[in-house]
Protein backbone atom coordinates (compact mmCIF):
# COMPACT_ATOMS: atom_id res chain seq x y z
CA UNK A 1 0.00 0.00 0.00
CA UNK A 2 1.49 3.35 -0.97
CA UNK A 3 1.84 6.18 1.54
CA UNK A 4 -0.68 8.24 -0.44
CA UNK A 5 -3.31 5.51 -0.33
CA UNK A 6 -2.64 4.94 3.39
CA UNK A 7 -3.54 8.57 4.08
CA UNK A 8 -7.00 8.01 2.59
CA UNK A 9 -7.42 4.36 3.62
CA UNK A 10 -10.95 3.97 4.99
CA UNK A 11 -9.83 0.84 6.88
CA UNK A 12 -7.39 2.89 8.96
CA UNK A 13 -8.43 3.42 12.57
CA UNK A 14 -9.39 7.03 13.34
CA UNK A 15 -6.21 7.75 15.33
CA UNK A 16 -4.00 6.57 12.44
CA UNK A 17 -5.92 8.78 9.99
CA UNK A 18 -5.33 11.72 12.34
CA UNK A 19 -1.63 10.84 12.61
CA UNK A 20 -1.12 10.55 8.85
CA UNK A 21 -2.43 14.09 8.36
CA UNK A 22 0.42 15.32 10.59
CA UNK A 23 3.14 13.89 8.31
CA UNK A 24 6.15 16.20 8.07
CA UNK A 25 5.67 18.10 11.35
CA UNK A 26 9.21 18.42 12.62
CA UNK A 27 11.35 19.76 15.42
CA UNK A 28 12.64 23.30 14.84
CA UNK A 29 16.26 24.38 15.24
CA UNK A 30 17.93 25.78 18.33
CA UNK A 31 16.19 28.81 19.79
CA UNK A 32 12.86 28.00 18.11
CA UNK A 33 9.93 25.75 18.97
CA UNK A 34 7.39 24.15 16.66
CA UNK A 35 4.06 25.14 18.27
CA UNK A 36 2.38 21.99 16.96
CA UNK A 37 4.79 19.77 18.91
CA UNK A 38 4.19 21.93 21.99
CA UNK A 39 0.47 21.21 21.41
CA UNK A 40 1.23 17.46 21.38
CA UNK A 41 3.09 17.86 24.70
CA UNK A 42 0.03 19.57 26.20
CA UNK A 43 -1.70 16.16 26.16
CA UNK A 44 0.81 14.83 28.71
CA UNK A 45 2.61 15.96 31.87
CA UNK A 46 4.96 17.84 29.51
CA UNK A 47 2.42 20.65 29.03
CA UNK A 48 4.35 23.85 28.43
CA UNK A 49 7.50 22.12 27.16
CA UNK A 50 9.05 22.82 23.76
CA UNK A 51 9.98 20.47 20.93
CA UNK A 52 13.48 19.64 22.24
CA UNK A 53 12.40 16.71 24.42
CA UNK A 54 11.26 13.22 23.42
CA UNK A 55 7.70 13.61 22.12
CA UNK A 56 6.69 10.25 20.58
CA UNK A 57 4.21 9.51 23.38
CA UNK A 58 2.92 13.09 23.39
CA UNK A 59 2.13 12.68 19.69
CA UNK A 60 0.18 9.45 20.25
CA UNK A 61 -1.74 10.97 23.16
CA UNK A 62 -2.66 13.93 20.91
CA UNK A 63 -3.79 11.60 18.08
CA UNK A 64 -5.95 9.59 20.47
CA UNK A 65 -7.48 12.75 21.93
CA UNK A 66 -8.37 14.00 18.42
CA UNK A 67 -10.10 10.65 17.87
CA UNK A 68 -12.11 10.79 21.10
CA UNK A 69 -10.03 8.05 22.75
CA UNK A 70 -8.28 8.42 26.06
CA UNK A 71 -4.51 7.94 25.82
CA UNK A 72 -2.14 7.39 28.70
CA UNK A 73 -1.63 11.07 29.53
CA UNK A 74 2.05 10.24 29.99
CA UNK A 75 5.07 11.30 27.96
CA UNK A 76 6.75 7.98 28.73
CA UNK A 77 6.61 5.63 25.74
CA UNK A 78 6.39 2.60 28.00
CA UNK A 79 3.23 3.97 29.61
CA UNK A 80 1.47 2.43 26.58
CA UNK A 81 2.40 -1.06 27.82
CA UNK A 82 -0.66 -1.02 30.12
CA UNK A 83 -3.00 0.99 27.87
CA UNK A 84 -5.91 -0.70 26.10
CA UNK A 85 -5.79 -4.41 25.37
CA UNK A 86 -2.78 -6.53 24.39
CA UNK A 87 -2.62 -8.03 20.91
CA UNK A 88 -0.89 -11.32 20.16
CA UNK A 89 -0.26 -10.19 16.58
CA UNK A 90 0.05 -6.64 15.25
CA UNK A 91 -2.99 -5.05 13.63
CA UNK A 92 -2.87 -2.15 11.17
CA UNK A 93 -2.81 1.06 13.22
CA UNK A 94 -2.23 -0.58 16.60
CA UNK A 95 0.11 1.00 19.12
CA UNK A 96 3.57 -0.60 19.08
CA UNK A 97 5.78 -0.15 22.14
CA UNK A 98 9.53 -0.56 21.65
CA UNK A 99 12.68 -0.53 23.72
CA UNK A 100 14.93 2.49 23.37
CA UNK A 101 18.21 2.35 21.45
CA UNK A 102 20.18 2.27 24.71
CA UNK A 103 17.89 -0.31 26.37
CA UNK A 104 17.54 1.59 29.65
CA UNK A 105 14.59 -0.22 31.24
CA UNK A 106 12.29 2.82 31.59
CA UNK A 107 13.04 4.32 28.18
CA UNK A 108 11.34 3.37 24.96
CA UNK A 109 9.63 4.46 21.79
CA UNK A 110 6.03 4.25 20.67
CA UNK A 111 4.35 4.52 17.28
CA UNK A 112 1.52 3.19 15.16
CA UNK A 113 2.00 -0.11 13.36
CA UNK A 114 1.93 -0.09 9.55
CA UNK A 115 3.53 -3.38 8.49
CA UNK A 116 6.22 -5.91 9.28
CA UNK A 117 8.78 -7.94 7.34
CA UNK A 118 11.39 -10.55 8.31
CA UNK A 119 13.68 -8.00 9.94
CA UNK A 120 11.78 -4.80 10.70
CA UNK A 121 8.57 -3.35 11.99
CA UNK A 122 7.39 -0.16 10.23
CA UNK A 123 5.80 2.48 12.41
CA UNK A 124 4.21 5.85 11.79
CA UNK A 125 4.76 8.23 14.66
CA UNK A 126 6.17 11.37 16.16
CA UNK A 127 9.81 12.10 16.97
CA UNK A 128 11.01 9.60 14.39
CA UNK A 129 14.20 11.27 13.15
CA UNK A 130 12.80 14.43 14.80
CA UNK A 131 9.59 14.49 12.74
CA UNK A 132 6.21 12.84 12.18
CA UNK A 133 6.94 10.14 9.63
CA UNK A 134 7.23 6.45 8.87
CA UNK A 135 10.35 4.66 10.07
CA UNK A 136 11.52 1.06 10.41
CA UNK A 137 12.84 -0.54 13.60
CA UNK A 138 14.33 -3.97 14.29
CA UNK A 139 11.61 -6.47 15.20
CA UNK A 140 13.46 -7.50 18.36
CA UNK A 141 12.85 -4.05 19.88
CA UNK A 142 9.06 -4.62 20.05
CA UNK A 143 7.80 -5.05 23.60
CA UNK A 144 4.06 -5.09 22.90
CA UNK A 145 1.22 -4.28 20.53
CA UNK A 146 -1.86 -2.61 22.06
CA UNK A 147 -5.39 -1.78 20.92
CA UNK A 148 -7.97 0.48 22.64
Amino acid sequence: MSEASQATDVSAPAWLSVALKERGIRRYGAGQCNPRIAEYNNCTQLAGYDDKIAWCSSFLNWCMKQSGIRGTGSALARSWLTWGQPLEKPKYGCVAVLTADDEVDWKGHVGLFLRIDDENVYLFGGNQLEEVRELDYPRDRVLAYRWP
